[in-house]
């Protein structure tokens, strides 16, 4: 049965440049078909959190632009269920705003907090996994699901647990510290050392346990989204939330919190996970020819090419030929054709171009 007391919340404000030119300010990357399954990452992230949350008890964090847009793909949701951060201010004051907003109607809710565009395979291990950490975050403990890592990857940041403790798949351990993304040679020692694994940016934890965090550690953002808790779910909490935004700084839920919380434990888990953060990892999650060619639409042809990805508009046919190890995007009105180990410098590339992202 499902706790009336455990509470979702979807991370879904971001941009999510690194998919350009499909992912647009107007409707980014967590309400697109990203892998051609007939639903956006944000409706596969709710399906998955409703296994283990009640649907009324999941709320989706995002900037006011995108209201309308997450009602359109989630019409279960209620409009009161949809927290809209009035600027982009990372993830740490929208998570406050969130947190204060649920505590001052349920002192003892238990808060699953969650990206909006990650891929779960196998989602009966998730949950499983999920629950052990909503059952070890009633201990007052700040609770992370950790990745095992597969590659020495630079692009995500890594969490140390004790080396004295086995890192036995299911297990729950003992947090060192956060380490920010590492070069090369350091995420390698990091694998051979074997007590480190990914984070992956989903956060198990009480309101209480919260509401406690922000005092000590980010006193600052503290003043601004609990101190007034009865003006929650008055008419006076849009203007409060603009000013509590003015106020509060750009930082991430990790620099504000986790890295210096001492309370923290990590499921060590072991289900399938992407975080789907570029073209060449969504190329990694579906099927390739004998080439190791990939394609998400439909009338493609690919002729003496090796190891590209593409993604094309529906009802165009496309030939292919002569491209080894290439990324090729093509949407209404803009198009991407970019060596597969270049794509770390899209983002460089569209502010060069002038592109808004």
């Amino acid at each position: 049965m499902k706790n009336k007391n455990t509470f979702g919340l979807i991370m879904a404000g971001g941009i999510g440049s690194r998919f350009w030119p499909v992912s647009t300010e107007k409707k980014p990357k967590q309400f697109l078909d990203i892998l051609g399954m007939g639903k956006s990452l944000l409706q596969i992230t709710y399906e998955r959190l409703c296994l283990t949350i009640p649907k009324e008890n999941i709320y989706v964090l995002t900037n006011k632009i995108y209201i309308e847009l997450v009602l359109e793909q989630l019409p279960a949701l209620k409009k009161s269920q949809v927290l809209a951060e009035p600027k982009r201010k990372n993830t740490a004051p929208c998570i406050a705003y969130a947190s204060a907003k649920i505590h001052a109607i349920n002192e003892n809710a238990t808060l699953v907090i969650s990206p909006s565009d990650h891929l779960i395979i196998d989602v009966n291990k998730f949950c499983a996994q999920l629950e052990k950490a909503i059952n070890n975050s009633k201990k007052d403990n700040l609770v992370v699901l950790g990745i095992k890592p597969t590659r020495p990857d630079t692009g995500y940041g890594y969490i140390e647990f004790k080396s004295n403790q086995d890192p036995i798949p299911g297990a729950i351990v003992d947090v060192a510290r956060f380490c920010e993304k590492p070069n090369k040679s350091k995420a390698e020692s990091f694998l051979k050392q074997g007590n480190f694994f990914w984070n992956a940016g989903i956060f198990v934890l009480s309101t209480k346990t919260a509401k406690a965090s922000f005092k000590q550690n980010a006193p600052t953002l503290y003043n601004s989204f609990y101190k007034e808790l009865d003006i929650y779910w008055t008419k006076k909490e849009a203007a409060f939330i603009d000013q509590a935004f003015e106020d509060s700084i750009s930082i991430s839920f990790d620099y504000a919190i986790m890295e210096k919380a001492e309370n923290i434990t990590m499921v060590l888990t072991n289900f399938d996970w992407s975080d789907l953060g570029t073209w060449g990892s969504v190329k990694e999650e579906i099927d390739k020819d004998e080439n190791n060619n990939a394609s998400i639409s439909k009338g493609v042809y690919f002729f003496d090419s090796e190891n590209c990805l593409f993604r094309g508009e529906e009802k165009k046919k496309y030939i292919i030929e002569g491209l080894k190890n290439f990324i090729l995007i093509d949407s209404k009105d803009k198009f991407l054709l970019i060596p597969s180990d270049k794509e770390e410098f899209l983002k460089e590339r569209l502010k060069q171009s002038g592109e808004k992202i």
